[in-house]
């Protein structure tokens, strides 16, 4: 986790109507932001209004600029995104989907060390020549987020500054996970900053940053991870009633028994 304090990403009253509301917040430099709430609260919206995908009142601004301001080039170096939900619609290789994904001008032999850094972590290093429509959907979940870390990548793209990720870890098994947290940790640690709608709370409590808390549209709570993953900030809005136990130094959010 990291104390950076610049700002990169900012919301001033940015909404999206009916599904957002006006929104005002902001995401530091090289900070892990995890978005939370119910389904259906507006967590895919607020993110996809914050990457520039999604029309609305109000302003987003990325590293100072208002992202009306970027041409559609110009945000794809600056930004990544993943969609919760994309289907494998092209027959192309692996390998071949991740060179539509590389940054513009980047240096050739570069791009191939992260790539194979990439593959590694992710565990598709023998997955490069397969076809997309052939994979399982935990790695073609793996090879959209090895494409979308690719874009942003700083070794390669020194203009990249956010990464924004819907449900990352969707199909992906328990040791998929840890290695994605752990790319994100050191992504972080390189100064990009990674926003992610999240559903596991225990999750969002163990790694976050800062927690954005989303109830009906509307942001209910905003700040440190420590202040908004409490049983009574958390209770009223999933309409459950939750409990905190500490194991080993560790916060876990648990329901509480009838």
């Amino acid at each position: 986790m990291t104390q950076q304090i610049s700002s990169v990403l900012q919301l001033r009253q940015a909404g999206a109507s009916p599904r957002l509301s006006p929104t005002s917040a902001e995401c530091r430099r090289g900070e892990l932001l995890h978005i939370i709430g119910p389904n259906g609260a507006g967590k895919s919206t607020l993110l996809a209004r914050s990457a520039g995908l999604l029309a609305g009142e109000g302003e987003v601004y990325l590293a100072g600029t208002p992202l009306s301001q970027y041409t559609a080039a110009d945000l794809a170096v600056r930004r990544a995104y993943l969609a919760q939900q994309q289907p494998p619609l092209a027959l192309m290789p692996v390998f071949q989907y991740w060179q539509r994904h590389q940054p513009p001008l980047a240096e050739e032999f570069a791009v191939g060390k992260v790539v194979h850094f990439l593959a590694e972590r992710l565990m598709l290093t023998d997955k490069l020549a397969r076809p997309l429509t052939q994979l399982s959907g935990g790695e073609w979940q793996r090879v959209r987020l090895v494409a979308a870390l690719l874009q942003i990548w700083p070794t390669v793209n020194p203009h990249a500054r956010l990464l924004l990720l819907d449900e990352p870890t969707n199909s992906l098994d328990v040791a998929q996970q840890v290695a994605l947290d752990a790319l994100l940790s050191e992504l972080c640690r390189l100064g990009i900053t990674v926003v992610v709608c999240a559903h596991d709370l225990n999750h969002s409590a163990h790694h976050a940053d800062r927690v954005w808390l989303l109830s009906e549209g509307a942001l209910v709570a905003n700040g440190e991870t420590a202040e908004v993953m409490l049983p009574e900030v958390l209770s009223p809005v999933f309409g459950v009633a939750f409990q905190r136990h500490v194991v080993d130094g560790r916060n876990w959010i648990i329901t509480r028994s009838a």
